[in-house]
């Protein structure tokens, strides 16, 4: 697999947030900025809670296909390719990865053979899209912990992603749970996010290393990155936690990150979170690094 150099970019950006100049102005700079190869885009599903049976992909705060298809064409003449994650959220704020339901269905319990046909029906309308667009991978989901023990679900999804769009298909799986995912068989990449600790990452790689050679299956961290705030290399998945804002930790982290990373010849590259879409609207602790000492850094990796 050729090496990914990517940015999640506008993550799970609504209606309109991909129309005017401000994101094509700020995709521009990324390209520029961080010499990206890869953009992923993260069409965001939302349920009510992690309890609800129904995904909506259409409704007044989705961005509309027409949208997304028009901001996939201005990536892809950048000379981005684009790599297309559609991921569920909850709208009270439960993190997807507690997203769950009885092994046992109980009438009349929201159950999960009626939110599987939802999960498959969001997944076929974005794997269209994506083969429509001309990108070159689909990830189907990202940190569906509570939901990965559903092999048989997952094996379905994964191969009918594939028929429609065409392309190599993948899952990115959650820090700590490379291991624990046992249809990694049926997917053409192995992903995960690589929210490690600084300091952590030689016992990390070496357990995630036995699952790659395990499946002889191709890899990347489909999420990766860390806060610019201090404390925030030793907790990188807690975007809550962390205290007064700190560019050299952050850019110490990545330094890290991509020295411990390219020492493995499987790793076969990086989806770094995040790139926002509007370059006026910063968060100075946040994951983003446009202006930030890391974002040398990471040109200087993705150059290499």
């Amino acid at each position: 697999m050729e090496q990914i150099n990517a940015m999640n970019f506008g993550v799970f950006a609504g209606k309109g947030m991909f129309d005017g100049d401000e994101a094509r102005v700020s995709l521009r700079q990324m390209k520029e900025r961080t010499n990206a190869s890869h953009v992923i885009f993260t069409p965001s599903g939302l349920m009510e809670t992690p309890q609800s049976e129904t995904i909506v992909w259409r409704g007044e705060w989705n961005m509309p296909d027409t949208e997304l298809s028009e901001f996939i064409a201005f990536a892809q003449s950048l000379g981005l390719k684009v790599i297309l994650k559609p991921t569920l959220n909850c709208m009270n704020g439960t993190w997807r990865a507690f997203i769950n339901f009885f092994d046992n269905e109980v009438p009349p319990e929201p159950k999960w053979s009626s939110w599987f046909k939802s999960h498959l029906e969001f997944h076929r309308s974005y794997a269209k899209l994506a083969k429509d667009t001309g990108c070159v991978m689909y990830i189907t989901g990202c940190e569906m912990v509570m939901a990965e023990r559903k092999s048989d679900h997952w094996r379905e999804l994964v191969a009918e992603c594939r028929d429609i769009s065409g392309l190599p298909v993948s899952y990115n799986t959650d820090k700590y749970q490379e291991d624990n995912v046992d249809w990694w068989d049926a997917v053409d990449v192995i992903s995960s996010s690589g929210y490690y600790p600084s300091g952590s990452w030689d016992t990390q790689l070496d357990r995630i290393e036995k699952v790659v050679k395990r499946y002889e299956k191709p890899f990347f961290f489909a999420e990766i990155g860390c806060m610019s705030a201090t404390g925030s290399s030793a907790v990188p998945n807690d975007w809550t936690a962390g205290g007064a804002p700190n560019n050299d930790e952050q850019a110490m982290w990545y330094a890290e990150m991509f020295a411990k990373t390219k020492a493995r010849d499987w790793c076969s590259g990086y989806g770094l979170w995040s790139w926002q879409s509007n370059l006026s609207d910063l968060d100075e602790r946040g994951y983003s690094l446009y202006g930030k000492t890391a974002e040398r850094i990471v040109k200087e990796n993705f150059t290499l």
